[in-house]
């Protein structure tokens, strides 16, 4: 299907987002994304792209502003917390040397998508917030705020965790909180840091950190299990006192960063199915967060979102109709995306053991990393080895 001309409709300018608006565009769609803030910025913080998502990013013409913009990562470290005594490290710079594994601040990722979606003829309506989306009629359409109505040739929900394109697939939906909080936190860095992701794991909590920016910034993402209740959004403040008392019990290093840590964003996590309806074959599609919202155990977060965004423009350009290429991507996308979402639940029991079990799980893996340290990468190469772009370049 030629997507010359196609008038599609992105709602939400994240990740997802614009990706997914580039890769439209550049097959020659007409692409507007209605964002609802009065400019694009964001929270800062750090995420990771793997190699599952950097080869999107490849296949983009994105690449060597991701070079430019990220932190090569070369390991992953495991940490006991509260001795600070290495477990085992996993070498992921060796995984898919062509694509690498990255380290990057948020705000630097939407900033390179951002340009090149409007390079590439993308246009952003700022202020633009979503009210309704009725699917009653022939063509999707979006009711905003205002009165204005919308209607959509080709509609794409990038809009995130409370989604109204995915309501109007799915209905209403309750997620349960899992009795964990997490904050998130950047810092001044270290001069000469080494390229590694240190998850400083301890009884019922765990902390993340990694550098940014060349070195230059630290990014802090440390978890608690917890009764009380947070709110689920990215916007909350919390007191740095709160944040220091959860992990006084860890080494001096991480107490160390939590001592620089000023005002910390707090948000409760929370479990979320995997959407079940993905698409309506009249053109609507939803993406990202809006598809499956994942814990931030696994950094997949963004790479999933790289990858719905090239498998949805994909199959909009190979199949014959909307609809054939609709059903072709949800076909394709949400086995993966399930698996990864549980994975992700899986990981965060492991880096929260306590006891006996913690004193057996770290014993493995330390005797694992020194016997068999290839076998630790292997288990991963489902995830870190798959290419949804076949290998394209731009």
């Amino acid at each position: 299907m030629s997507l010359i001309g196609q008038s599609v409709t992105v709602v939400g300018a994240g990740v997802a987002g614009l990706a997914v608006a580039r890769a439209l565009a550049l097959r020659g769609a007409a692409v507007t994304v209605l964002e609802q803030a009065d400019a694009i910025r964001e929270v800062g913080a750090g995420l990771q792209i793997s190699p599952n998502g950097a080869c999107v990013l490849r296949a983009l013409g994105l690449y060597p502003a991701l070079a430019a913009a990220s932190v090569r990562a070369e390991a992953v470290q495991l940490v006991d917390g509260p001795t600070g005594d290495p477990v085992t490290r996993l070498e992921v710079g060796r995984l898919r040397p062509d694509q690498g594994y990255h380290f990057l601040h948020r705000a630097d990722l939407i900033a390179l998508l951002l340009q090149d979606a409007e390079e590439a003829g993308v246009t952003l309506r700022l202020l633009t917030r979503v009210a309704a989306v009725d699917l009653s009629g022939p063509r999707p359409a979006l009711e905003l705020e205002g009165g204005k109505r919308l209607e959509a040739g080709l509609l794409i929900g990038a809009d995130g965790l409370h989604s109204r394109v995915r309501a109007a697939l799915n209905g209403p939906e309750e997620p349960f909180f899992t009795g964990q909080v997490a904050w998130r936190a950047v810092i001044p860095g270290e001069p000469g840091a080494a390229a590694v992701a240190e998850v400083h794991m301890g009884p019922g909590r765990h902390l993340v950190s990694y550098p940014l920016r060349g070195g230059t910034l630290r990014n802090i993402v440390a978890v608690e299990e917890r009764a009380k209740w947070a709110e689920e959004s990215w916007t909350l403040r919390d007191d740095s006192m709160d944040l220091r008392l959860a992990f006084d019990g860890f080494s001096p290093r991480v107490r160390g960063w939590l001592d620089r840590v000023e005002d910390p964003w707090l948000w409760g996590l929370f479990r979320h199915q995997v959407a079940g309806n993905w698409v309506d074959p009249r053109g609507v599609a939803i993406l990202g967060d809006a598809a499956h919202p994942t814990l931030p155990f696994l950094a997949q977060g963004a790479s999933m979102g790289l990858e719905d965004a090239w498998v949805l423009a994909d199959c909009l350009a190979r199949h014959d109709s909307p609809a054939a290429a609709l059903v072709a991507y949800q076909a394709l996308r949400k086995p993966r995306t399930t698996r990864i979402v549980a994975a992700a639940s899986t990981n965060a029991r492991a880096y929260h053991l306590d006891g006996l079990s913690r004193m057996i799980g770290h014993t493995g893996l330390r005797l694992l990393g020194r016997v068999a340290p290839a076998l630790m990468l292997n288990r991963f190469d489902w995830l870190y080895g798959h290419d949804v772009t076949g290998g394209a370049r731009r």
